[in-house]
């Protein structure tokens, strides 16, 4: 086995440093300032078992500013969840054969509603900061999730009680489907 001389070492160690080091450092245009907004970013996206979503709330009220910030979170993961939720709905109703399809569509969207309305409330707060501003008021930064499997699950629940749908409905499909979907939104993001 070949020897490395000193030198040659420690060239190769500084190299190695000098990599890490401007790897980690990206520059920000002149004339421009970075913005660290609280409860953001990749660790707050939505995943595949996971709706999440984040907002800020402000105002001259410490209360009011916590509940501007959950009020834009809830209805941020609303219109999240019902959109994905069209798209598996869409998708299940299209890989089945349905005795009424636009009975079917319909009864879904309608449940839709009524469970991401009862889901909301189960919501789990992953990340909250409060901060006074300058100019005296208070802003809340936010970040809430749902689970994916709870949501599903609640599906079920429902959709099996549902008499118009559960001549039609396949719980194992209707699964399959939406936890398809779930991995487009994981990989999106």
């Amino acid at each position: 086995m070949k020897h490395m001389s000193y030198s040659t070492l420690m060239l190769v160690l500084l190299g190695g440093i000098f990599l890490i080091g401007c790897k980690g450092k990206q520059k920000i245009p002149k004339g421009e300032t970075e913005v660290v907004v609280p409860c953001s970013g990749p660790d707050f996206f939505t995943t595949n078992k996971f709706f999440r979503a984040n907002s800020i709330g402000e105002s001259q009220d410490q209360v009011t500013s916590k509940k501007k910030a959950l009020a834009n979170a809830r209805a941020e993961l609303a219109a999240s969840i019902q959109t994905t939720v069209k798209a598996v709905t869409d998708n299940y109703t299209n890989s089945r054969e349905m005795n009424n399809k636009e009975q079917v569509e319909e009864r879904f969207e309608q449940l839709n509603r009524e469970i991401v309305d009862q889901k909301l409330t189960g919501l789990k707060t992953i990340c909250e900061k409060l901060v006074k501003t300058d100019q005296a008021s208070y802003k809340t930064y936010i970040a809430i999730e749902l689970s994916a499997e709870d949501l599903v699950a609640t599906y079920n629940e429902r959709l099996s009680k549902d008499d118009r749908l559960r001549i039609d409905y396949d719980y194992e499909k209707f699964k399959e489907t939406f936890e398809k979907e779930m991995e487009k939104m994981g990989r999106e993001n």
